[in-house]
């Protein structure tokens, strides 16, 4: 027998071999690996790095190309190239003065709009100058193309009217052009200023939270490197016309993912940071902190892409491009969190931490819980008083449900799309101050060549409507005006008439509205139109496809809502294999929805002022409060079940709260952050979704998932995990027969 004295190893190792005795080569392995993956993801982010300033190349902010293709005002739309050969966007120049415009003044303005021919995007057909009734306006038309940069032409028509225009006249371009140019101008800043605020507020936060240098670093690079080859992704897809990308899908993507990554590397870090504590060997740490995260952060990431694929089902295909365009995002988020952000750690190790570098402490496994941290006291403030706490809450967050019955989701006029200053808003106003409030934006009526003075007869006689004209290829102008006696030039008696182009049988007419195209005076005018039409003639136009837009998103919440709940709700009973838990979590996150959309409603109808809301709105607030809230669940419940199966529920319950509290927070301070910065763009829109999503994850991060869902937890005890083996007698834990209201030590 061999007389040699023991070494002596470290836990977890075994003599002549590493971590787990590791076998020959395992030392190369552990090298090569997290290179070659750091290698990987440094070349794809270098690739889509510079596609930040190519998404105006494949993205689109039109609003008929979102409609579904039932949508009357899509059908419309698909049709006007049969009467005409130009897919121009019409710009309306609005030149007005405080005084009336002299003979001088009018022949200035003329050659003005002559010469806007010169400009490159402004296509043939200009309209001459025409005078208001009052004398103190003047308008044009003016055919922008919609295959170039529209925001460009559209400033350069301005600057040249506005240096061309007499002392005293202002000029405006309105139209579908000049607020198309206000919505690119507002997105502009994506790239840049977007991208800014939210990454210099992630990085304070993450200081503040780890008090390093080096790991905010690390979790910000996989943050980054995750969205550049996401965007690069998109690109590609919308390039090849499988996905639509806007202005809107293109700042929630970047806010998604950088949210989204951050939240499952802050997740990484705390477990990598326990294993340091509890294993010499940063290979085993790594290991097991990769094993422990996967599970919650690839049910998080899949249970978020459940939710956001559920949008395929919409009618509005800006909604069903935006499901598949942020559900690949939060997959390269999961990715990178899972791989990159691992390969980054294990290279630092415990210099990632520095200056609070995690030390060894084998005893640490066995006693995680500081019974002196925030959310340890927290946890025993729960098992005290657990029916006192969540009664409470639940008060709390229905009387802040309340205010949702003040929501106004009906819709808003393009006109206040853009917060802030907006030129084709103040050329509308000076439009409907001057000339009939519809003109450049007329609704476009589509009917059989034979009912053409049947339909221009009915256009005529609602008071809505002030001029019916139809499109003829004849007419020096490109359209003849339809009164009651027929197809003529008005003005013109003698003159023969022109005749209307006819593309598969069926004429184009023009009606021209009394009220602004945006208005709900002009929304009802299209109503009643296409009541009186209907079977006759498919009406479309600008107020046609907002009044499909929002009938559509009504619709498309209605249907989605319920069913993103139905499928999360089924995920959640096989990730904690259970069902009493999964429904009780299903019901304090729509609690928690509907409080951050009554609060929301209060702040948008009393402090900000607003005009109203988008139909999607609530639609979108909802996926991404529900989907992203649930992340925090899982977080939470995950380890609730893992420690539950040690400890006993109750004790599981406040051992599980005292660990990820911490972690839990952080990603909810993040993500809240994170989604706050889409304020920065002037969209109205994203300005409501970043309230309604930041507070309403900052009300699931302090309230539901820090006080509400571990009160109700531990009042239901056992019963919690009903059906699965933990609510049965044999497979409890004897802690749970006499609950102790302080975590295990």
């Amino acid at each position: 027998m061999s007389t040699r004295t023991p070494t002596t190893t470290a836990p977890g190792t075994r003599p002549g071999g590493g971590a787990g005795g590791r076998r020959p080569g395992g030392r190369a392995l552990r090298i090569v690996l997290p290179a070659l993956l750091i290698t990987i993801w440094f070349v794809a982010a270098g690739i889509g790095g510079p596609y930040f300033g190519k998404v105006d190349e494949v993205s689109s902010n039109d609003q008929t190309s979102f409609l579904p293709a039932s949508a009357d005002a899509t059908k419309v739309q698909n049709r006007l190239g049969d009467f005409t050969s130009s897919d121009a966007l019409p710009a309306v120049a609005v030149m007005t003065a405080d005084r009336t415009l002299t003979a001088q003044d009018r022949q200035a303005l003329t050659t003005a709009v002559t010469r806007l021919k010169e400009i490159d995007g402004v296509e043939s057909g200009i309209s001459p100058l025409i005078p208001a009734k009052d004398g103190r306006a003047a308008e044009a038309f003016v055919p922008i193309s919609s295959s170039g940069e529209v925001a460009t032409v559209v400033e350069q028509v301005r600057d040249r009217l506005t240096r061309a225009a007499p002392d005293g006249v202002s000029v405006h371009i309105t139209g579908p052009a000049g607020f198309t140019a206000d919505l690119v101008g507002a997105f502009a800043g994506i790239d840049g200023v977007l991208l800014l605020v939210a990454l210099a507020a992630v990085l304070v936060i993450l200081v503040i939270v780890y008090r390093s240098l080096l790991l905010p670093v690390a979790v910000l690079a996989t943050s980054m490197f995750a969205l550049c080859v996401a965007l690069l992704t998109v690109w590609w897809l919308a390039k090849a016309g499988i996905l639509t990308l806007t202005g809107q899908t293109q700042g929630i993507l970047f806010i998604l993912v950088i949210g989204a990554a951050t939240d499952y590397s802050l997740l990484y870090t705390a477990r990598y940071r326990e294993e340091l504590r509890s294993t010499p060997d940063k290979g085993a740490a790594t290991l097991a902190a990769w094993r422990s995260a996967v599970e919650p952060i690839a049910a998080s990431g899949g249970t978020v892409i459940v939710g956001l694929l559920c949008l395929l089902l919409s009618d509005l295909n800006s909604n069903k491009s935006l499901g598949p365009v942020a559900a690949l995002g939060i997959v390269f988020a999961m990715l990178a969190a899972l791989t990159l952000l691992p390969a980054l750690l294990f290279a630092f190790g415990r210099a990632a931490y520095w200056p609070r570098r995690p030390r060894f402490e084998p005893e640490h496994r066995h006693n995680a819980v500081d019974p002196r941290g925030l959310y340890a006291r927290v946890g025993r403030l729960v098992a005290r008083r657990p029916r006192t706490v969540w009664i409470t809450c639940v008060a709390l967050l229905l009387a802040g449900a309340a205010g949702i019955v003040g929501l106004r989701a009906d819709g808003v006029p393009q006109s206040d799309l853009v917060i802030g200053t907006s030129d084709a808003r103040d050329g509308q106003k000076a439009l409907a101050e001057h000339f009939p409030g519809g003109s450049g934006s007329p609704a476009s009526v589509i009917v059989e060549q034979g009912d053409l003075q049947r339909a221009a007869d009915v256009l005529l006689a609602h008071d809505g409507v002030d001029a019916v004209t139809v499109t003829s290829a004849d007419s020096p102008s490109g359209s003849a005006p339809v009164t009651k006696d027929g197809v003529g030039t008005v003005g013109r008696p003698g003159t023969p008439a022109p005749k209307p182009t006819v593309a598969d049988g069926d004429v184009l007419l023009q009606a021209t509205l009394t009220d602004p195209a945006d208005s709900a005076a002009a929304e009802a005018t299209v109503r009643s139109l296409r009541s009186d039409l209907a079977g006759v003639a498919l009406v479309g136009g600008e107020t046609a496809t907002a009044i499909d837009t929002n009938d559509t998103s009504i619709h498309d919440r209605t249907l989605i809502i319920p069913l993103t709940l139905a499928v999360i709700l089924v995920i959640l009973m096989l990730l904690l294999r259970a069902v009493i838990a999964p429904v009780l979590l299903i019901i304090t996150t729509v609690i928690s929805f509907a409080t951050a959309l009554g609060v929301s409603s209060l702040v948008f109808n009393h402090v900000l002022n607003l005009p109203g809301a988008d139909p999607s709105v609530p639609l979108f607030g909802f996926v991404f409060l529900v989907a992203l809230g649930i992340d925090y669940n899982i977080f939470l419940m995950t380890r609730v079940r893992e420690e539950s199966a040690r400890h006993g529920t109750r004790p599981g319950i406040l051992r599980g709260l005292a660990v990820t509290g911490g972690v839990i927070t952080s990603a909810g301070v993040v993500l809240a952050a994170t989604f706050a910065a889409l304020a920065v763009i002037p969209v109205l829109f994203l300005l409501q979704i970043a309230f309604i999503v930041a507070f309403g994850v900052l009300l699931d991060t302090f309230v539901v998932r820090t006080l509400l869902v571990p009160a109700l937890t531990y009042q239901v005890g056992p019963a919690i995990w009903w059906p699965g083996r933990l609510s049965r007698p044999a497979g409890r834990h004897a802690a749970d027969v006499r609950p102790d209201p302080a975590p295990a030590r």
